[in-house]
Formats: structure tokens, C-alpha cells, sequence
């Protein structure tokens, strides 16, 4: 039986908190030579300290060197998720075969009620082999998410106890070093962002 979840009434400032996401990021300018909106400066460094798929800790030194994909779900989402994690591993496979283990999806759920470490590790397996699921308590989560300015939240649940959770659908883009340096917003195809992906992987 799936765990009764409060009502909440975080939904709305969840749409706002989201939108001022938008907001902010809207006035950067896209460099000619990325298709994901370039948020170089924007954002800070990739850090966090949540719990893996083995129930172990871990933190952004673990995957250090590789272009990190920062994507936030939950593994009940019935089409943002599933739509999100396929259209990065095909981005992945579309790069030379040579820079693809250069990349990294980093999967976190913001529903550590329902989404144990077992089941995330099931879920992130349909997804290709360079992919991390991570959960951590709500406030490590409030944290992490406020951290990328944008949050998430959860609707009231019905008679069985199955809720929806409200998210961004962006993902974040960090290079080796740990600089966020993109964000991949519904609409790209895994064509232009394995482009972008390839040239991360391509510097230095």
C-alpha cells in the first residue's frame, strides 16, 4: 500500500516558484553556439549530498570530471520523466562513441516517500548505463532544488493514497569541472542537445 501523503498546498507556489525560474533565465542571451539556453555564471557549481540507488551516500566528487545531466522526478511521473531521461539517452548515444562515457544523468527524486533507493535503481535501469539515481530526505531535496532556483511540490493525494508531484522539467548541464553551464528546456530534440553535449565533451 502506497504511504498516505498530507495535502499540501505547496502546488501554486511550486507554478510561481517555477515560473520565476523561467523568469530569471529568460534574459540570458543564447550563444550562437548552443542550443541550450547558457547559463554560465548563473547558477553555482554542481554540489549536493544525497543517497544513491545502493542506499550509499553520495556527492558530486563521485561522478567529478564527467559532464553531469541534473534532471528532478519522481519514478511515478507518467510522461515528463519517462519522456525526459529516453530523449538524454539517445542524446547520448547520437554523440562519438568515443565521448559518450564522458557524460553522466544524475536522476534525483523529489518523492523519497514512495521512491526507495530499490526502486529508483529499478526505475533509472530502462534508461542506459550512465545514469544515477539519487534521493535524500524533503529537506536535503528543499535544499538542493531551491540551491537551482526552482522547487517542487505535491498534489493531495486520492482515496488510495496516490499523489502527483508537481516539477521542473528542465535539466540542468554541468561540465567536469562542475560549472553549470546549461539548461536544456522542453523542445530540444537529442539531436541538438547531443550537439551541445559533444562540444562540452569536446573542450580542453
Amino acid at each position: 500500500m502506497m504511504p498516505f501523503r498530507k495535502p499540501t498546498s505547496r502546488f501554486r507556489p511550486c507554478v510561481a516558484a517555477l515560473l520565476g525560474l523561467v523568469l530569471t533565465l529568460s534574459g540570458c542571451s543564447d550563444s550562437e553556439t548552443w542550443q541550450g539556453k547558457d547559463i554560465s555564471s548563473l547558477m553555482p557549481d554542481l554540489e549536493f549530498a544525497l543517497t544513491g540507488s545502493a542506499g550509499e551516500p553520495v556527492t558530486e566528487a563521485d561522478s567529478a570530471g564527467q559532464i553531469r545531466l541534473l534532471f528532478f522526478g519522481f519514478t511515478s511521473c507518467p510522461d515528463v520523466c519517462p519522456t525526459t531521461l529516453t530523449a538524454l539517452s539517445k542524446a547520448i548515444n547520437q554523440m562519438p562513441e568515443t565521448l559518450q562515457d564522458r557524460v553522466t544523468t544524475l536522476f534525483v527524486s523529489v518523492d523519497p516517500d514512495r521512491d526507495t533507493p530499490e526502486r529508483i535503481a529499478s526505475y533509472v535501469d530502462f534508461f542506459g548505463e550512465n545514469i544515477i539515481g539519487l534521493t535524500g530526505g524533503e529537506p536535503a531535496l528543499r535544499d538542493l532544488t531551491k540551491r537551482y532556483r526552482t522547487t517542487f511540490g505535491y498534489d493531495e493525494p486520492d482515496a488510495d493514497g496516490n499523489y502527483q508531484v508537481s516539477h521542473s522539467a528542465a535539466v540542468y548541464v554541468f561540465d567536469g569541472a562542475g560549472n553549470a553551464r546549461l539548461l536544456f528546456r522542453p523542445g530540444l530534440t537529442p539531436k541538438m542537445m547531443s550537439e551541445d553535449l559533444t562540444a562540452l565533451a569536446s573542450e580542453g
